[in-house]
């Protein structure tokens, strides 16, 4: 991203709270009199699902920014795996994007990192929408060029959208209450909705990244045609505040800076994207990145390994003061990670037998031994907000549960959910004879050592599929629980490109999954565990959840009214969804750990839901990179 020193002199027109005030479309004080919406369209410079707006209509910039931050400088990051895509359109179904390729485009809206819902106009001026939220419509900016010169039009938004949802399963399911993208005016684009009342589709089409259609539809020099379904190693053409400026397929990518940034002077990008170049280095592992970073071929590092957290900063760099570590905060998401069942599979189909896994899964032993104490255990599908349930569900929450009563478990009602909790030996076989005792209920018997399906007369195999090596001696630990229950283990490690593949036909016992949950959960629900995405190749429902009563809470987060409503349904979800025991929940650690070479600048006060806001408004600092010249590990 860019920034501009320059005021940003465009004027949106009228700004209107929502309906009932719940949903906020402009910056209007509270108290003033909105304008009749049944004489004429009022357009607004943002929106919020709930609340108000914090910034009003013409804002300078945001407030975690540095208007003055100095251009120039670059970042090398490292990341791990390969690419061999540049087109986000496939993206999760065929090939492997390129890191940073977001930075190259632009979207209708752009979030504030300073409010837990909050867009405001980027490619989009305004937007509108009526009383009942069965449309949305975008106004572009007369300014918004592609790098190429020529404007971007309502024919792009509409040919984006249209891509994104037919070609790409993950986003299909995301926009498939979006019934139509229509061309309202020269520069308007009205999306419209299969019903009215989903507060979250205005916020999730103002993500849409917009795509040049005259660029997609033309031929190569070779003459032949682009298809904006396959993958490409073409750089394509797009809007944002970078550009492809070389790579290397599978080894690097680097961007720079667009000096003649159509958005240069708009509010949203001011104090942001500060650097010149921003490099992707790939790495085959864990830890050449790591000895990369010390040698100060990386700048920037985010620190995943607890273990390495705690012993593995010693180099001189560090002691003379040339690397820094610090952590940040994590208060702009909620997280599950775990161990993913494939429930497609017969020997996956119990719930008690899923359960049986967890209580053969010793975390405290595993923190102690690995992690060096850092980590907590996860019990909730939204670990970190307030969605999280906890204790016996009550009020609005419990209402919700009556209503889909028969299709959920009966402990939704009677008892909070719990991990089995370990630690020592005595624990460890208390838990595994409850394992046992949940292991006969679901119709497995021991047998000459080996857990055996009385259904079939087999052993009771598993297959741990990662791609990540660093989860070898994690699982190693819990092979030796699950073999002494009789259960035949292995641990199949495999690169990237064959995890993607086998994941996207589903062709797993146990995968080790994580999923982001924002602050204000929405359509992305459905993907995530919607009995339509179950039966999606490519979709986020990996675990293959399909299940009435789960499909009745999404749809009550989607239509929430307003935030208390949203609370009760998200935690209904919540505890239908750990009761089933789809997963084994893993750790989590509400900071990020990052280490970087003592060269940057930044705001003096980070955005609240930002987290570390590396690098889009940090600024390399030329005092500092004086004081760290020639400096290696």
């Amino acid at each position: 991203m860019k920034v501009s020193r320059r005021r940003f002199l465009h004027s949106i027109g009228v700004v209107l709270a929502g309906a009932g005030g719940t949903w906020a479309g402009g910056g209007y004080a509270r108290g003033d009199r909105p304008p009749n919406r049944a004489s004429q369209p009022s357009w607004w410079h943002g929106l919020s699902q709930f609340g108000d707006l914090k910034y009003p209509p013409g804002f300078p910039q945001f407030d975690y920014v540095d208007a003055n931050a100095p251009k120039g400088g670059s970042v090398r990051e490292g990341v791990i795996g390969t690419f061999d895509n540049f087109n986000r359109v496939p993206a999760g179904v065929r090939g492997n994007i390129a890191a940073g390729i977001e930075l190259i485009h632009d979207t209708l809206l752009l979030p504030s990192l300073d409010e837990p819902s909050s867009e405001y106009g980027l490619l989009a001026e305004a937007l509108t929408y009526p009383p009942d939220f069965s449309s949305v419509s975008y106004r572009l900016h007369p300014q918004a060029r592609w790098h190429d010169g020529t404007p971007i039009t309502a024919e792009d938004v509409v040919f984006s959208f249209d891509a994104f949802k037919h070609s790409n399963p993950q986003l299909s399911s995301y926009y498939r209450h979006v019934v139509q993208a229509k061309i309202t005016a020269e520069r308007e684009v009205t999306f419209s909705f299969d019903s009215p009342g989903n507060r979250d589709l205005p916020l999730i089409l103002g993500q849409l990244t917009v795509l040049p259609k005259h660029w997609w539809e033309g031929g190569r020099a070779s003459g032949a045609r682009r298809r904006i379904a396959a993958t490409t190693l073409e750089p394509p053409l797009a809007s944002g505040p970078y550009r492809i400026k070389r790579f290397e397929p599978g080894r690097m990518v680097v961007y720079e800076r667009v000096k003649d940034y159509w958005g240069e002077d708009l509010n949203v990008r001011r104090g942001c994207n500060n650097f010149d170049e921003l490099r992707f280095d790939y790495f085959r592992d864990l830890t050449s990145a790591f000895e990369a970073f010390k040698a100060g071929d990386l700048d920037w590092r985010v620190e995943y390994s607890a273990k390495t957290w705690a012993t593995g900063y010693d180099f001189p760099a560090l002691a003379a003061g040339r690397v820094v570590l610090e952590e940040f905060p994590i208060r702009n998401m909620g997280l599950m990670q775990a161990f993913a069942f494939n429930v497609r599979r017969p020997k996956f189909k119990d719930p008690r037998a899923r359960r049986a896994l967890n209580f053969a899964f010793d975390f405290e032993s595993i923190n102690k031994q690995i992690f060096h104490g850092q980590y907590e255990r996860v019990s909730s599908y939204f670990q970190g907000t307030e969605l999280a349930s906890s204790g016996l569900p009550q009020g609005k929450e419990l209402q919700l549960l009556q209503s889909v009563r028969e299709h959920v478990p009966a402990e939704v009602f009677t008892t909070a959910y719990w991990n089995p909790v370990g630690g020592s030996d005595e624990t460890a076989r208390g838990n595994l004879l409850h394992a046992m005792e949940l292991l006969k209920q679901a119709g497995f018997i021991v047998e000459n050592m080996r857990l055996i399906d009385t259904a079939t007369g087999e052993q009771m195999q598993v297959e741990f599929l990662i791609r990540n090596p660093a989860y070898k001696p994690i699982i190693l630990i819990y092979k030796a629980a699950l073999e002494r229950l009789g259960i035949g283990v292995t641990i199949r490690l495999v690169d990237p490109v064959q995890y993607e593949n086998r994941l996207r036909d589903w062709d797993f016992d146990i995968v080790v999954n994580s999923w982001v949950e924002t602050l204000t959960p929405g359509n992305e629900q459905r993907t995530y565990w919607g009995s339509k995405a179950a039966q999606t190749p490519g979709s986020r429902n990996i675990v293959g959840i399909s299940n009435h009563a789960v499909d009745a809470l999404i749809d009550h987060v989607v239509f929430a009214r307003n935030r208390a409503e949203l609370v009760a349904a998200g935690k209904a979800l919540d505890r239908v969804l750990l009761w089933n025991h789809y997963v084994v929940p893993q750790w989590t650690y509400q900071k990020l750990r990052t280490a970087r070479w003592d060269r940057y600048g930044r705001p003096q006060v980070l955005p609240k839901y930002g987290v570390s806001a590396f690098p889009t408004i940090w600024w390399q600092d030329s005092q500092r990179v004086a004081d760290t010249d020639g400096s290696g590990g």
